[in-house]
């Protein structure tokens, strides 16, 4: 879980990491609203939640025929830190080369 090439990889493509953003301050949220949020193929928001799950910074639960992703309740402090650093820079407006 303390992978940290694995995780900045994770976080590096930007799929995963609006779908990150979506999933970081709680509840659980399924493939379908992912998909339909970041306006991304079922079968590329499920390849990129496993990339997430693999990386241990989502957790899933399936529902029926739906699987549902939240964040893992059990990520070091250290990895919190990572994430919330990547959203944050994510969320500030990108400056223009002079």
């Amino acid at each position: 879980m303390s992978d940290v090439p694995q995780i900045l990889a994770a976080l590096a493509e930007p799929t995963r990491l609006r779908a990150m953003q979506i999933v970081w301050h709680g509840g659980e949220h399924c493939v379908c609203d992912l998909m339909r949020t970041l306006d991304v193929t079922q079968s590329r928001m499920s390849r990129h939640m496993g990339v997430l799950k693999v990386a241990g910074l989502v957790t899933d639960r399936r529902d029926a025929q739906w699987v549902r992703y939240r964040r893992n309740p059990d990520i070091p402090s250290a990895v919190v830190r990572i994430v919330d650093a990547a959203l944050a820079a994510l969320e500030k407006p990108r400056r223009r080369a002079a």
